[in-house]
């Protein structure tokens, strides 16, 4: 079914018929087998390998496009599959299927003086709206996470990927039909109309949650109007932390690598501070390496004076998440005043210190509020799959329901559950 605005489709109505399908199909889904999302998962992988040509050639489409509306060459990269793209696709299908099963999982049991059994049961999230941009990839790694977790899910791509995501949809399709579950858990819009977006994020009745992954741009939208609850990070201003205490070599690779490994993630360092009483150790041979590397400098005036190609930084430096090679410095006089920096500026993403001091690490654990808080260890390490989730969904720099990367748990929910034997209460 051709679903775009130009044949006069209407958009609600569409939306709403898919909700209704969603909140269906999550019944069935709540109740399936491990073994079944399991086998839909493994076909998944299969037909996408198997589809390889296909998929590659819907892709095209995509590129073309593209290519003739100016995307630059950074958003092309990103919307290209190439045969590694696609099957590395198919290995994270296989992965997630190699995933313990939470759903149904029981924990905390204990009795109680009534003499009823009281514990917690995780359970699916329901329907899950899953919006996101660029990435056909993504279209695969959300349905992944959404069907072993239990829950049905409605993704949105963007448009700019709209060939190349039906094309990986019918290969879900295809996967479910052969695994006996309802074709409905997974559900890819198939228009391109933009208000199909502001239609999923306001229908409660049908929609449990909203995980939007894009730009800082679009998640601002989806958070300020959406009637759903919204998982969201809308930015990473990550920080790295000198200490006085600190190994100079150490620090000095374990920052590099937080800035360089990738330029583009939300997990990379964009701000880095130094106690004073080392500044003069670490920073400029720190320097000549980022500068060396290609990345831009932007500095307090103590900085200035340690580097020499440093430039000064601006008050908007430090509330901006580049995503480029450039950085920020500041040297403070102590972790008081680093933490009070981070306090102000971080986006609660993740924040690492680097020291030999015990005490200074357990206090920078407990006093930064930020979804991730590291010590000796780089940025780059706030991932799923580096933390052992297997996959993620993205990273939540909210409080509630899930924060820090949301894995398979963080698609789940708990509900108590109690077991007695005729107790009534008196």
């Amino acid at each position: 079914m051709s679903a775009n605005p130009q044949t006069g489709f209407e958009v609600k109505a569409y939306m709403q018929r898919v909700g209704q399908r969603a909140r269906a199909a999550a019944r069935h889904m709540a109740a399936a087998e491990a073994g079944a999302k399991n086998t839909a998962l493994l076909e998944i992988a299969k037909r996408i390998e198997a589809n390889s040509d296909q998929l590659q050639a819907e892709n095209s489409k995509d590129l073309e496009a593209g290519r003739s509306n100016g995307l630059s060459d950074a958003m092309l990269d990103r919307l290209k599959l190439t045969p590694e793209r696609i099957s590395s696709m198919a290995e994270g299908l296989r992965q997630v299927a190699g995933l313990a099963d939470p759903i149904g999982e029981i924990s905390d049991m204990q009795y109680r003086p009534s003499g009823i059994q009281v514990g917690r049961m995780r359970v699916p999230l329901g329907v899950i709206g899953i919006i996101y941009e660029s990435r056909p990839n993504v279209t695969a790694d959300a349905a992944a996470l959404c069907l072993k977790s239990g829950n049905a899910t409605i993704l949105r791509g963007g448009s700019e990927a709209i060939f190349s995501n039906q094309a990986i949809a019918a290969c879900i399709q295809y996967g479910l039909e052969q695994a006996g579950l309802p074709a409905d858990a997974v559900q890819v819009i198939e228009t391109t109309d933009r208000e199909a977006v502001g239609e999923l994020i306001r229908m409660e009745a049908y929609v449990d949650v909203i995980i939007p992954r894009g730009g800082k741009g679009l998640i601002e939208r989806i958070s300020r109007e959406a009637r759903v609850p919204v998982i969201k990070h809308l930015d990473g201003i990550c920080h790295v932390y000198i200490d006085d205490d600190a190994d100079l070599e150490k620090a000095i690779q374990v920052t590099f690598n937080s800035k360089t490994q990738r330029y583009g993630t939300c997990n990379t360092l964009e701000t880095l501070l130094v106690s004073e009483s080392i500044a003069k150790e670490v920073l400029p041979p720190l320097g000549d390496m980022l500068i060396e590397k290609g990345v831009e400098l932007r500095g307090c005036e103590t900085t200035c004076n340690l580097i020499s190609d440093c430039i000064v930084a601006t008050d908007e430096d430090w509330d901006t998440e580049y995503l480029a090679p450039v950085l920020s410095i500041r040297v403070v006089k102590d972790m008081d005043e680093a933490i009070d920096h981070i306090e102000l500026h971080s986006s609660r993403h993740t924040e690492s210190i680097i020291t030999e001091n015990y005490s200074n690490a357990r206090r920078f654990l407990r006093e930064v509020d930020s979804s991730s808080v590291m010590v000796n260890a780089s940025t780059r390490f706030a991932d799923g799959f580096e933390y052992g989730l297997g996959a993620e969904i993205g990273i939540s720099t909210d409080k509630l329901h899930a924060r820090g990367p949301v894995g398979l748990n963080g698609l789940t929910s708990l509900k108590f559950i109690v077991y007695g034997d005729g107790q009534i209460r008196e």
